[in-house]
């Protein structure tokens, strides 16, 4: 494995030089892989709630209407917790911020267990969709900070694939303990076990010395956060970080993240979040009713289905490694261009059982690991000091992708249109996203440092406006 060259030995090294200049720690590793468990409580959500209100439509009498009006609440809930989240953890802190995140997240929602109405229901269900909110945008940059520049993508991208792992997880729990004990059981057991996470991440996870910085931290403070993810290194060396540039100078992140400079950077990074989440939502939610149409049985249509979720895992779990060695703009091109290819091959199969079970594990391979790379481009596409906005803004994009194609595919389906109609039709918005990522390589060809310096990675990929250690 390649590691970064050692700088001078009495050369001194500001704070994320510091990290950037050395091998990943035990400790490091360690907040990677508690990102990825907080990202399988995100992912966990996901499919335990779509088992528990059909439960609660049939045991309290609830119209579709009110559960309908639910779901929606709880998406808006989830942007608003996600878009506030950002600029609290840039000011407040990523650790701060990401355990009080799940903390009420797995309250709220192991509180739902106990909810005897609806009304009680509906009330720790939105104040859990505001903790969930938090979660993945702060986690995402809290793993990234703490991170060397030659490993940050790999482990974000690795970090996120936790949220297909929680997916998966939901629906093996909720087919052994639905039935065995109650859908109520299945709330508490999905949020007691995150809160198995809070006491780990506040003892564990040190501030990040970005957040320390801005807020005035003392040398000595700093320092000592650092020796606690790198005990065996010296960090005497270690000296303030020089002010920033003009271009952030005493500007809050939203400005950072809205700046000219980076104004392009975040539209076609929303532009990307939104499409890609907005394909997958669709594909899930819409897949088994229309192959149904096309004569497959109920089994064979949850099959399918099914076969892109553990397409996605794979996926998800690969694009980490594959993201350490080549460029993370070529690898996300060849993603969504991989995502037409199976899309078309699709829509000429879908009368053929085995083969649209391939093309579909094919999509679930290329689609979610899309979206995992997108994570990734957005965690080093900011400065640290608006990381965490600009990742929040990014995936409050991506909320609204499966709203949008809630409704239109809805509209599709009423008008009886064909799986092999919905899937060519799917390749219009694929084709903007491989558009998009072309524009932000370019964006980050033309804003790229001179110095060879600027990564130490051992394949270095063009940087964005901000991706700078």
């Amino acid at each position: 494995m390649a590691t970064d060259p050692a700088p001078p030995p009495h050369h001194p090294l500001t704070p994320q030089e510091f990290i950037d200049a050395h091998p990943m720690s035990r400790r490091q590793w360690l907040i990677v892989v508690l990102g990825l468990l907080a990202m399988i409580a995100d992912g966990l959500d996901a499919t335990v709630v779509s088992f528990v209100y059909p439960r609660i439509r049939d045991d309290w009498s609830t119209p579709m209407s009110t559960v309908t009006a639910l779901v929606t609440a709880g998406v808006l809930s989830m942007i608003v917790g996600g878009a506030a989240a950002g600029p609290l953890a840039d000011r407040y802190g990523r650790k701060s911020v990401a355990v009080a995140g799940i903390a009420v997240f797995a309250t709220a929602t192991a509180g739902m267990s106990l909810a005897q109405n609806v009304t009680v229901f509906a009330v720790l269900r939105l104040t859990a969709c505001l903790g969930l909110g938090a979660i993945l945008p702060t986690v995402m940059a809290l793993v990234a900070d703490w991170t060397p520049a030659a490993r940050r993508v790999q482990c974000v991208a690795l970090a996120f694939s936790g949220v297909t792992g929680g997916i998966v997880l939901g629906g093996v729990l909720a087919s052994l303990l639905v039935p065995a004990a109650g859908w109520q059981v299945l709330l508490a057991v999905s949020g007691l076990a995150p809160l198995l996470l809070v006491p780990a991440l506040w003892r564990l996870v040190p501030e990040t010395v970005g957040v320390l910085t801005a807020r005035g931290a003392g040398i000595e403070r700093i320092r000592a956060a650092l020796a606690t993810v790198a005990p065996h290194h010296d960090t005497s060396r270690v000296h303030p970080a020089p002010a920033p540039g003009p271009g952030h100078a005493g500007r809050r992140p939203a400005k950072v993240v809205l700046s000219r400079r980076l104004a392009r950077t975040t539209l076609w990074l929303w532009v990307s979040f939104f499409l890609g989440q907005a394909i997958g939502a669709g594909l899930i939610t819409y897949l088994p009713l229309l192959a149904e149409r096309t004569g497959l049985s109920a089994a064979q249509a949850a099959v399918a289905t099914a076969a892109f979720g553990w397409g996605g895992l794979v996926g998800q779990l690969s694009v980490s490694f594959v993201l350490k060695r080549h460029d993370r703009f070529r690898v996300l091109v060849t993603l969504w261009a991989a995502s037409i290819a199976a899309l078309v091959a699709a829509s000429a199969t879908t009368a053929h059982f085995a083969a649209l079970i391939a093309l579909m594990f094919t999509l679930g391979l290329c689609l979610p690991a899309a979206n995992s790379a997108l994570q990734a481009i957005a965690a080093v596409a900011y400065p640290a000091s608006a990381r965490a906005t600009g990742v929040s803004w990014a995936n409050t994009a991506g909320k609204l992708g499966p709203v949008a194609s809630g409704l239109l595919g809805g509209l599709m389906v009423d008008a009886g249109w064909s799986l092999a109609t919905v899937l060519l039709t799917l390749t219009v918005p694929v084709a903007v996203c491989v558009a998009a990522a072309v524009a932000l390589a370019t964006l980050g060809r033309r804003h790229a440092p001179a110095t060879p310096a600027a990564t130490t990675a051992p394949h270095p990929a063009p940087l964005l406006a901000a991706d700078q250690p």
